[in-house]
């Protein structure tokens, strides 16, 4: 399969910047899949899994919390809100967390910490649910 530019980026780092066959995009209207002379496209993201093939038998899976997708004639750019490698997750450290998460909002003083709290407990929510635990 031919290949194009990729590169993902988050607020921290770039994430990955090379040449791949295909990239799996988990976009607010539905997951598609990009291959090289895609057409022209912006695309926002929902949280979910980002997979990128640097070939027919490597593949890379992220969890990925939002941003935006472009596609053009020079390959494609994905700015994302947040990055997690797969093989950082955990079923029990993610319950855990969020026990703790809501343990945050039921104990919040003020509504600034609230929504913090809040905030931490939805991002862990949306993690779960792209990861289907």
């Amino acid at each position: 399969m031919p290949a194009f530019p990729f590169e993902l980026v988050s607020p921290e780092k770039i994430v990955f910047s090379g040449e791949v066959e295909a990239v799996v995009v988990p976009g607010v209207e539905g997951e598609f899949t990009v291959l090289k002379d895609h057409a022209p496209t912006l695309a926002l993201i929902k949280p979910g899994i980002l997979e990128y093939d640097l070939s027919t038998t490597q593949k890379t899976r992220l969890f990925v919390r939002g941003g935006f997708a472009q596609i053009a004639p020079e390959g494609l750019t994905i700015l994302a809100e947040q990055t997690i490698a797969l093989e950082e997750l955990d079923a029990a450290k993610l319950d855990a967390d969020l026990k703790d998460a809501e343990e945050d909002v039921a104990d919040a003083k003020t509504d600034e910490t609230r929504r913090l709290a809040t905030e931490r407990r939805d991002q862990i929510n949306e993690l779960k649910a792209a990861l289907k635990l």
